[in-house]
């Protein structure tokens, strides 16, 4: 695309000769002729003009009327950098229609849906339109998945699951799968499975982690907000709600019944006891553990620790204990 078209796009100033093409995405270390890179202070300025990448996306630091490359001017150069990718990185069309050893009912119908090798899908599954479904895919009875979605190789959906439009699930990820539920039986010791029988609904524009698993609801529905992301190797048990714009970084654990309100980042390996809620905007860091039944409040609050409590707080109990420790 030429600059001008580029930038016209993704919201951004052309300071330069708009007519140069460029045609991919780079980092500046890595960048050749063609490319595109961005910058977030003055400090990398001169790195990336000095670099061999064509155009270079940066903020409003910048102060000169004229530079040796073209630059595109905005106020978050690495959010415009992300939408510059998807136009410049489209993926090539896969081929529409469905492999010849994929296994799919007689009920289903695909209008302009991709089925790669050995996927399998169950009675009156519907796919929407552009989406894809990967290669050894189980897609069960009744689920529905919505236009545009992605489905990468291994991804087991359960039966009657139900995923929104844009959806990325990536390969070995489980959705709908029975929750940990077991009563046990007091006269005998042993126990009994609890009946797994809810639903699973994942809304618009998630993405789903490799070998990621979301457990359906046990007599109700586990719901999956509008635009959270989830990374890898995450749990999250039974009747959990989690909703818009949430962040939950990899090999983190939700008990079942969990409510996870709008705008959370949840760091890496958190963990979190059932019933518990973690309120609007609450930000809570890596290994951070929460007990059953516990709130955490306050937007734009970072938590740390367990059990989880403001960094402030548990930074200065660390200090006590330090300086304890030293006069022991």
């Amino acid at each position: 695309m030429k600059v001008s078209a580029l930038a016209e796009s993704v919201g951004a100033r052309v300071l330069g000769d708009g007519n140069i093409e460029v045609g991919n995405i780079s980092s500046i270390r890595s960048a050749s002729a063609g490319d595109l890179v961005f910058v977030e202070d003055e400090k990398n300025l001169r790195l990336a003009l000095e670099s061999e990448a064509s155009a270079v996306i940066a903020g409003s630091f910048v102060t000169k009327k004229t530079y040796s490359k073209p630059l595109l001017i905005t106020k978050q150069p690495r959010l415009v950098f992300a939408h510059a990718a998807k136009l410049l990185r489209r993926k090539p069309g896969r081929q529409r229609g469905i492999d010849s050893t994929a296994v799919v009912h007689s009920s289903v119908l695909l209008p302009d849906v991709t089925v790669e090798a050995r996927a399998v899908m169950g009675e009156d599954v519907e796919i929407g339109e552009g989406s894809s479904i990967g290669a050894g895919c189980v897609v069960g009875a009744g689920v529905r998945v919505g236009r545009d979605c992605v489905l990468y190789p291994n991804v087991t959906i359960y039966p009657g699951t139900r995923l929104g439009d844009r959806v990325i699930v990536h390969a070995g990820a489980v959705l709908g799968s029975d929750g940990f539920g077991y009563v046990r039986d007091d006269a005998t010791g042993r126990y009994e499975k609890f009946p797994q029988i809810g639903k699973l609904e994942i809304e618009d524009d998630v993405e789903i982690g490799a070998n990621s698993t979301i457990d359906r609801g046990a007599l109700d529905t586990t719901r999956i907000g509008r635009g959270t992301k989830i990374d890898n190797l995450v749990h999250i048990g039974h009747n959990c709600q989690i909703g818009e714009d949430v962040v939950i970084a990899a090999q983190t654990g939700l008990s079942g019944s969990i409510t996870i309100e709008d705008d959370v980042v949840l760091g890496g390996q958190v963990g979190i006891g059932e019933h518990a809620r973690i309120e609007e905007g609450v930000m809570l860091g890596g290994q951070g553990g929460v007990l059953p039944n516990k709130v955490l409040s306050g937007k734009g609050v970072a938590f740390w620790g367990t059990p989880a409590r403001p960094v402030r707080e548990y930074l200065k109990q660390l200090g006590v204990l330090e300086r304890l420790a030293k006069k022991k």
